[in-house]
């Protein structure tokens, strides 16, 4: 039975066992596709999963595992290996090959929420917040780039990409009207986390995007909304990479 899966730690938080299980409904192939969860602590058990699954096609990649899983790939697509993280695996011929399509999710959500929500006419020129630095923060990075936005990254300690969340002052948040939280902060069942940004000085003129989609409205959203921020989670992020996923396992 061709298997596909979705390896990481902790899973309880994530949707995409039941989109793909649904997906599988959808094209009439429930009874001959099948959909699990790798539940690891270290990467190094994508080795044991081919092992043990023969009929294994793809693997989505999530938290903690984007940047660790490279070492183990026969091959890393160009973009994939310019990020510096994967979220898709293609098991082919005997072959493991990474991909990236979190930076598609994200770029065609982040552009669908705006117009929805009639922020950012035009966003080249603008810049950006990335909250973090992980395998999802170096996605984000790079649809960012790609859509002539200047972002910066923020993290506990400064870096030459960035900011540490102490200097985030009223001038910086006013410089960056676009902030996106790459880290799991305000994830179920933690639903009261939210990044360490000062919130009060947002503003209307900001959008705060949440990778983080359970709960549906996070803290993080919360709080910029209380400022008169806008606000989206990343559920539509979720489906979009998904949907590329998908294509990629399916190439002839």
């Amino acid at each position: 039975m061709p298997t596909f899966g979705l390896l990481g730690f902790p899973l309880s938080h994530s949707f995409s066992r039941g989109y793909f299980t649904a997906k599988f409904v959808d094209l009439g192939i429930d009874h001959t596709h099948r959909y699990l969860n790798f539940e690891y602590r270290s990467a190094d058990q994508f080795r044991k999963i081919l092992n043990e699954y023969p009929d294994l096609r793809g693997v989505n990649v999530t938290i903690p595992h984007k940047q660790a899983i490279l070492s183990l790939l026969d091959e890393v697509d160009p973009v994939a290996k310019r990020i510096g993280a994967v979220n898709t695996i293609l098991v082919k011929g005997g072959r493991t090959s990474g991909f990236n399509t979190d930076y598609q999710g994200f770029s065609q959500d982040l552009i669908r929420q705006l117009a929805a929500q009639q922020r950012f006419t035009n966003l080249r020129g603008e810049s950006a917040l990335i909250l973090g630095t992980g395998g999802a923060a170096r996605a984000v990075w790079e649809a960012l780039v790609g859509m002539g936005v200047k972002p910066k990254m923020v993290s506990r300690t400064p870096s030459p990409e960035g900011y540490s969340y102490d200097h985030l002052d009223k001038q910086t948040i006013k410089d960056h009207r676009l902030i996106v939280n790459t880290t799991p902060l305000g994830m179920h069942p933690n639903t009261d986390a939210s990044p360490n940004i000062p919130y009060q000085h947002l503003s209307p003129a900001h959008f705060c995007y949440d990778l983080v989609y359970n709960p549906s409205e996070t803290s993080f959203m919360k709080r910029a909304r209380g400022a008169g921020a806008g606000a989206s989670n990343g559920l539509g992020m979720l489906y979009a990479q998904a949907e590329a996923a998908w294509e990629i396992w399916n190439r002839e």
